[in-house]
């Protein structure tokens, strides 16, 4: 019996990467995977893996978003995975990249949440899982600024939404990796000049000494989108930081023991009643220079 049988999810940027991985691993455990990307070829590698069905999606098209998510009946897990590394400082960043920046890292996630949500409150509940990253409101990371800005506003959208629809029974919980061993990260390391002293150096500052992989990372995405994490923490609002050694935390900030009609419990926003204080560094797993899509 799989960890999610009888579960439906969507997910974005599923044509490799984290959102490949995760979109097999989720199908393995018995999960009907809608897999969406916006390329198509990158889909084809998906063609014939049980459990999956694939689809050509732009999320930062509103009318394609909706259009194709009005055709689901039932969802009970959204991953949104879609997302863009913009590379420089500042002074290096025109509107133009401001804007696709958030367009497509935070504002994709506002389209499929408006859509999907509703269905989830008719239903009785589901899981939203949104992609962020350790180069976030969690630390600063040099040649990250506005997808620093991007991901830290994952952060907040995703504990806004906890709030919100935590008594709805739908869990909002984010996803901050480190440095994810992906096709796009290898894209970027060929375009410096040096592309294998740059790996190696990558690799050193990595405290395993490798990277961490898109597999470990789905391996995390399964246990937010099984039961498992409902008996677990019984949270919602959790921000699952993932790296190598370092300080690792998953505040239950939003727990459904812990709010009632006024909203949380003096003393108590930081965890539900009763449960410990969550382990400092909580699985192997490693800024996120992952291009998701």
């Amino acid at each position: 019996m799989g960890r999610l049988d009888g579960k439906v999810v969507v997910l974005s940027a599923a044509g490799q990467g984290i959102g490949r991985a995760s979109a097999v691993a989720m199908a393995k455990e018995g999960a009907k995977v809608y897999a969406t990307d916006i390329n198509g070829e990158l889909l084809k590698t998906l063609n014939g893996v049980q459990g999956i069905e694939t689809h050509v999606l732009d999320v930062t098209k509103t009318d394609d978003v909706k259009a194709f998510l009005s055709k689901i009946d039932r969802i009970d897990v959204l991953f949104n995975c879609a997302g863009f590394v913009f590379n420089g400082t500042i002074l290096d960043t025109e509107e133009k990249d401001w804007d696709f920046s958030f367009d497509l890292n935070v504002k994709s996630m506002w389209r499929t949440c408006k859509e999907v949500i509703p269905k989830m409150k008719k239903q009785g509940g589901g899981s939203i899982i949104n992609m962020s990253s350790v180069a976030s409101s969690k630390k600063g990371a040099p040649n990250r600024c506005v997808y620093g800005a991007t991901k830290a506003a994952v952060i907040g959208l995703t504990k806004a939404m906890a709030a919100d629809f935590v008594t709805d029974q739908i869990r909002c919980n984010c996803v901050c990796p480190g440095t994810v061993d992906t096709p796009s990260l290898q894209d970027r390391i060929n375009a410096l000049p040096d592309p294998t002293q740059a790996r190696k150096d990558f690799e050193s500052r990595q405290r395993i000494g490798r990277f961490c992989t898109a597999e470990e990372v789905a391996n995390l995405v399964v246990f937010l989108a099984s039961d498992e994490h409902v008996s677990a923490a019984t949270s919602a609002g959790d921000i699952l930081s993932t790296q190598h050694g370092r300080q690792s935390t998953s505040p239950y900030r939003l727990s459904r023991s812990t709010f009632g009609h006024n909203g949380p419990k003096p003393g108590h926003e930081d965890r539900p009643e009763g449960l410990p204080r969550t382990p400092k560094s909580l699985t192997s797993l490693s800024p996120n220079s992952n291009m998701k899509r």
